[in-house]
């Protein structure tokens, strides 16, 4: 593709256009332009909204083949890849995921994390290479994020994972994308002109963190990671979450310290195993294969413990 071809390209595309009702936005005092913002972030949730019955399709579909074993990979370039990278490694102190099981590909690899890397966004071909290494199944589901819907790394991840036989998924901020149409799953959430022109950081990375964060916390629900609205499988690496960690096994339970504590100590930490012992006065092995034989769901496991 010619430069020309690009521009023209990005021309047409919602989160390129240029508003020139904002041409003068340097000359604003601070407080207007802070005040122009918040108000561009404000349309951003009902854009979601829109797209909400897209969304839960594709949240049942990961967690369908995620309870078979499968893997969630993000595959994104720029803010687009770092934002599936964050959310990626956020879900093993959340949720007790294996680090393997949620994962994140940026173009470049991790140093793109934190500096541009010369055209790796333009190679399909590194997106093909990078998903290689992971040897896809098609239990697995690829999510390939790109605000423009056209960014060749993750319309690249998503063609191959798809020819693979893999779940695939499509982010985009703009209708009609490429990235969608490639995809199984094709989620648009247009979120019209930046505030600054083509800083798809702003809005369009609001709404892709908005979107990420649905994907992987309602299939983390789904999968029984948690009960209720209580992170059950938090894992405890810290002072914060150790004190977290008893506080969840208190309010799912209302048992006295004492008895939270021995409950803990009996099931090495694990906060879904102290609950269920003490909900269904049940000792520590004894919680561990109720689990076992529940798939990991709580609710499921008391059900069986009181039947």
């Amino acid at each position: 593709m010619t430069s020309h071809d690009l521009r023209t390209q990005l021309e047409s595309l919602t989160t390129e256009a240029f508003r020139p009702e904002l041409a003068g936005i340097d000359r604003l005092p601070t407080l207007d332009i802070a005040r122009l913002m918040n108000g561009e972030d404000g349309a951003v949730p009902a854009a979601v909204a829109a797209r909400l019955p897209q969304i839960a399709a594709a949240v049942d579909a990961v967690a369908e083949r995620m309870a078979r074993g499968g893997r969630l990979v993000y595959a994104g370039a720029g803010t687009a890849g770092r934002l599936g990278v964050l959310d990626a490694s956020e879900c093993p102190p959340t949720f007790n995921t294996d680090p393997e099981q949620v994962v994140g590909l940026i173009a470049g690899g991790p140093e793109a994390m934190v500096t541009s890397v010369e055209g790796a966004e333009d190679s399909p071909e590194l997106a093909r290479r990078d998903l290689d290494a992971l040897k896809l199944t098609p239990d697995d589901t690829v999510v390939g994020i790109s605000a423009s819907g056209r960014t060749p790394y993750a319309v690249g991840a998503v063609e191959h994972a798809r020819a693979l036989g893999a779940l695939t998924i499509g982010l985009a901020c703009n209708e009609h994308s490429a990235l969608a149409a490639a995809a199984e799953h094709g989620i648009e959430v247009v979120v019209g002109p930046e505030l600054l022109t083509g800083s798809t950081r702003l809005k369009a990375g609001t709404a892709q963190k908005l979107v990420l964060n649905m994907l992987s916390t309602i299939t983390m629900i789904r999968l029984g990671k948690t009960y209720g609205n209580l992170m059950v499988d938090v894992r405890a690496s810290n002072d914060k979450l150790r004190a977290r960690s008893r506080r969840i096994v208190s309010l799912a339970t209302g048992a006295g310290e004492e008895e939270i504590e021995q409950a803990l100590t009996e099931s090495g930490g694990e906060v879904k195993n102290a609950i269920l012992a003490i909900l269904a006065g049940v000792d520590g092995p004894t919680a561990a294969r109720l689990l076992r034989q529940s798939d990991g769901h709580l609710r499921a496991a008391l059900a069986r413990a009181d039947g």
